[in-house]
């Protein structure tokens, strides 16, 4: 085995052969006497001879080769939205160049050819690198529920000798060679204070913990190096932790850190301005002036056409929040503040947006969501007004929920019809037949409660109220309050003709209202003491509204996803509300 001095002049002669003690020390940074003394250590060792490497001294470096690189490219990225909506931040083209397609030509420059891109979001949008480059691509199936270290243990088998790097850094310097001495995580230093992860080291630059936030300080930044011994034993390691569920939101960086007496890893220390990473759009920007301009994407036409600005205006950009049927960004420009939402993957199977837009002007007329501006029917985006230093609704505060009352009775008594209808009982009907393809419901008491249901759905079917224009989503999370006391009624993607009610049901069972409260808000709604009639209508829409959550509950429970605490309270409510209004409409 090779001493570190050792390795670093003859890895130099490797590449630099018949050079001088005096370059070699320049290059390497060693002193003058380190070099002559290693340099006799290794003629001694028959591993140089007259200033070049000899067979025997490439049989000593073997050990040190790199064999491959891994390239993590599966993440959302979802700090740097809105783009990164349209396409992965690895893609993105900085200073001319695309960031992942730089770092795939740093790593052939420096002799390695077996690079793996590990895929996940967006994944097609990487297939290209495979006929372009003779990369091999592996899909993370979990890239989107569990954190990075799902990333390398699809590849787990590949960890030997291994550099592991990001898909979106830039490296301003190729930081890549053919043989490294030893796994280190690359780092910077931060003068003054930083928030950064902040290295912790023993004797010779040894790891030996991390703390977030420091003073003139080393951080992790950009690539990995592991050796053969550190991949061993961290593939273990990572094998025994995955299942375990604390582990689902873990960086591969904290298996590492809580296993740190066992994983031996160095810093390797880089000049500032060498390692690149960018977390946010203004990040970039200041890298590359010109970024913002000559991007491509749709995001920023459709801002720039819809409010009139150019491009080089948008800043401040950062998400808001992140879902199945909203990937919504705030950005500023010179104008004010804005909020652009982009489509969710598969919301045009699950969203009328032509309803949604009908929804969204009427709201507007009626001063119910005076944030909107613009939504295209087609695509999906829309852009709003951002509120800032808004609160939501509180649904325990009674002249907060009257109010909410009386927007949704605004609405209500609205003539705009849209195509989209939505029904609780239907809905809850498809989430049970979903059900029975899995198997048989065998929950006891279900099918009791399911014939009671039914019999509640014929007594309100007879009701024969009136069908309206219902948000359908309506609870506190989807209000917005801002500081003038004025408030919002946001996110109609689930507007439709529904009974009335539909919005009360939905509005105490997410909210978790008690039955005083729940009275207290029908009194609202009504501005004056309900009938019975209204009131047994309503509180079967309670309990409608429960059944149905109830069943979609029990439906993702079957599917594998954890609903927590919400199967029991939308059951609770489903359960509460059954009997007593079955014997309200019964009795005489």
């Amino acid at each position: 085995m090779l001493t570190q001095k050792q390795f670093t002049v003859l890895a130099y002669l490797q590449a630099n052969p018949n050079k001088s003690q005096r370059t070699i020390a320049h290059h390497t940074k060693l002193s003058l006497g380190t070099v002559n003394s290693a340099l006799k250590e290794l003629e001694t060792l028959k591993y140089v001879e007259n200033s070049g490497i000899t067979p025997e001294g490439f049989e000593a470096l073997h050990p040190y080769k790199v064999e491959n690189a891994i390239i993590m490219a599966a993440g959302l990225s979802s700090r740097f939205a809105p783009i990164s909506y349209e396409k992965p931040k690895g893609l993105l083209r900085v200073r001319g160049e695309v960031l992942i397609e730089r770092q795939i030509e740093q790593l052939r420059e420096a002799g390695i050819h077996n690079i793996t891109v590990v895929v996940g979001y967006k994944k097609e949008y990487f297939f290209y690198l495979e006929s372009k480059y003779g990369v091999s691509i592996v899909i993370n199936p979990e890239y989107a529920t569990r954190n990075n270290h799902a990333s390398l243990m699809v590849v787990r088998e590949h960890l030997g000798n291994t550099y592991i790097c990001s898909s979106d850094d830039y490296f301003s310097v190729n930081p890549f060679e053919p043989y490294v001495y030893e796994a280190y995580y690359a780092a910077q230093f931060a003068e003054g204070h930083t928030d950064e992860w902040c290295l912790e080291t023993s004797a010779r630059n040894r790891i030996k913990g991390v703390h977030i936030g420091g003073e003139n300080s080393w951080y992790m930044l950009g690539h990995v190096y592991f050796d053969h011994a550190f991949s061993e034993r961290f593939v273990r390691i990572l094998e025994d932790e995955y299942p375990r569920p604390e582990t689902t939101d873990k960086l591969w960086e904290d298996l590492f850190l809580e296993h740190v007496d066992e994983l031996s890893m160095v810093v390797r220390k880089y000049d500032a301005g060498i390692i690149n990473e960018f977390d946010s759009l203004d990040e970039l920007r200041g890298f590359d002036p010109h970024f913002i301009e000559n991007v491509d994407t749709d995001i920023f036409d459709n801002i720039v056409n819809t409010l009139g600005c150019e491009k080089t205006e948008i800043r401040d950009v950062y998400p808001l929040k992140q879902g199945l049927t909203n990937l919504s960004c705030h950005f500023r420009i010179d104008s004010g503040e804005y909020v652009y939402r982009h489509p969710g993957v598969g919301t045009e199977l699950l969203i009328d947006r032509q309803g949604e837009r009908a929804a969204l002007l009427v709201a507007k007329e009626l001063g119910l969501d005076n944030t909107f501006i613009a939504q295209d029917p087609e695509k999906g985006w829309k852009i709003s007004h951002f509120i800032p230093n808004s609160k939501q609704l509180d649904p325990h505060d009674p002249e907060q929920v009257a109010t909410a009352m009386h927007m949704a009775r605004n609405l209500h008594e609205t003539t705009v019809k849209v195509e989209r209808s939505f029904d609780f009982y239907e809905e809850a009907k498809r989430y049970e037949s979903l059900l029975l393809e899995k198997g048989p419901i065998e929950i006891p008491g279900y099918w009791e409660m399911a014939e009671k249901v039914d019999k509640l759905e014929q007594y309100v079917k007879a009701d024969n109220a009136p069908t309206c224009l219902c948000h359908n989503d309506f609870f506190a999370l989807n209000f917005l309050i801002d500081q003038q006391g004025s408030y919002y009624l946001i996110d109609w993607e689930y507007a439709g003709m529904s009974d009335y009610a539909n919005d009360f049901g939905t509005f105490c069972v997410c909210c978790e209202l008690s039955e005083e409260e729940i009275h207290n808000a029908l009194e609202a709604y009504f501005g004056r003491t309900p009938t019975l009639e209204e009131t047994r209508h309503n509180l079967a829409h309670v309990q409608f509204a429960g059944w149905c959550w109830y069943l979609w509950s029990l439906f993702k429970e079957a599917e594998g996803d954890a609903v927590g605490e919400w199967l029991y309270i939308y059951y609770r409510y489903a359960a509460r509300y059954l009997d007593s209004t079955i014997a309200l409409y019964e009795q005489e």
